[in-house]
């Protein structure tokens, strides 16, 4: 998807869940929070969690640095240019329940086995939606002869 598109869609079709970006991305900053790239999305830091939350065109994720969160938070962005207006209905709400309710019976029961997180289809598309972006962004600036978003010594030195 190209950058015109995506935030063409993200301020029009996908425009209320940018809008509560945007607001959640004003009180981040008023806060002290700096934003951050990745993508074509801002994001914001938040905790030290390993969950994030999508706001269009705006994330916030936990501190721990995570590929794997900030592919599918921008996942989600792409999403909500899909979906638009439908995108609170069908993957923000559903999405919010379900990670409340994995929470909640890990909670209660530490040794319950769950199924992966991308198990369900608008959890998986979003981490292949994401991570598919980041491959095409990042096969640009190789094209281009431009620095990389991330380095691959920095993700020898994290495991992954």
């Amino acid at each position: 998807m190209s950058k015109f598109k995506f935030y063409f869609l993200s301020f029009t079709w996908g425009l209320p869940v940018t809008l509560a970006g945007c607001l959640v991305a004003f009180f981040m900053r008023i806060t002290g929070h700096k934003p951050k790239k990745w993508g074509y999305c801002y994001y914001f830091e938040l905790g030290n969690g390993h969950s994030g939350a999508d706001f269009g065109v705006f994330f916030v994720k936990g501190k721990p640095e995570s590929l794997y969160l900030k592919n599918h938070e921008l996942g989600h962005a792409v999403q909500n240019c899909y979906f638009g207006f439908l995108m609170p209905f069908i993957v923000n709400i559903p999405s919010t329940v379900r990670f409340w309710f994995r929470a909640f019976s890990k909670k209660i029961n530490p040794q319950k086995k769950l199924k992966p997180y991308d198990s369900v289809w608008f959890e998986g598309q979003a981490t292949r939606l994401g991570s598919k972006l980041i491959a095409h962004l990042e096969s640009e600036k190789l094209k281009n002869n431009k620095a990389p978003l991330y380095k691959c010594e920095n993700l020898k030195n994290k495991g992954l």
